[in-house]
């Protein structure tokens, strides 16, 4: 986790041994989903300050009312929940997270990988997003099926936009397909826009996907406005 007086977030403590370290330097808040692990870690740390119960329950626009670094070991099936919701924090700066090296993939993709798609798009958006080091099944007990990642997200902006994330949620909704057939919904003529009509969806670069967004925002926009004068 990168230098900074910044309030530490950790999802899912357990019995603390990692917490016991981040308290040694930092101040930590703590949220812990079950009621007995709770107990343990109020008992064993009296200055770390601790909420019990689920994250998601008490994450509405931010998780805390200050800049705070998050780091968490993230169970699979919320990882990319979490991981969104935090680049989406205004308050959250750095992101530290052990997760499936399947998920820390598809962030850390480029364009033309087959992993690339709207997560990598929109990570790279907000964040400096590095996959630090792959973790073997055989590193925990019991071990997992899958092989985990640490990866490391260092913001650069307050969040992404919702819309956006819609848009490239229709971009690739189906991969194989080209990107002209995947935006039909928008009239899409590739052409008009600098693209070949058989350029599909991970061979485009996030930045012009930004651009194409912004521009079909703005012609939509417009035809709406001309359609409201017709109508008077």
């Amino acid at each position: 986790m990168p230098n900074s007086e910044n309030l530490v977030i950790e999802i899912g403590p357990g019995l603390g041994d990692l917490t016991e370290k981040l308290l040694e330097k930092r101040r930590v808040l703590a949220f812990e989903i079950d009621k007995d692990l709770c107990e343990i870690l109020q008992k064993k740390f009296p200055k770390l300050k601790l909420k019990c119960g689920d994250v998601l329950d008490y994450w509405q626009e931010s998780l805390a009312d200050e800049k705070y670094d998050l780091i968490a070991n993230l169970p699979y099936y919320i990882a990319t929940n979490i991981i969104l919701r935090a680049l989406k924090d205004k308050n959250a700066k750095n992101i530290l997270v052990l997760i499936q090296k399947e998920v820390a993939d598809k962030f850390c993709a480029k364009v033309g990988d087959k992993n690339y798609g709207g997560l990598s798009i929109l990570a790279s958006s907000v964040a400096n997003v590095k996959k630090l080091f792959d973790v073997p099944p055989g590193a925990f007990v019991p071990a997992p099926k899958v092989t985990s990642s640490v990866i490391l997200f260092e913001k650069f902006k307050e969040g992404f936009d919702e819309e956006f994330a819609k848009f490239l949620k229709i971009a690739f909704s189906n991969p194989r397909k080209t990107l002209k057939k995947n935006l039909s919904v928008f009239n899409f003529n590739p052409i008009e826009y600098g693209f070949q009509n058989t350029i599909r969806p991970h061979q485009v670069d996030g930045s012009d996907f930004f651009r194409l967004f912004s521009e079909l925002a703005t012609e939509r926009s417009n035809n709406g406005k001309k359609q409201c004068r017709k109508n008077k």
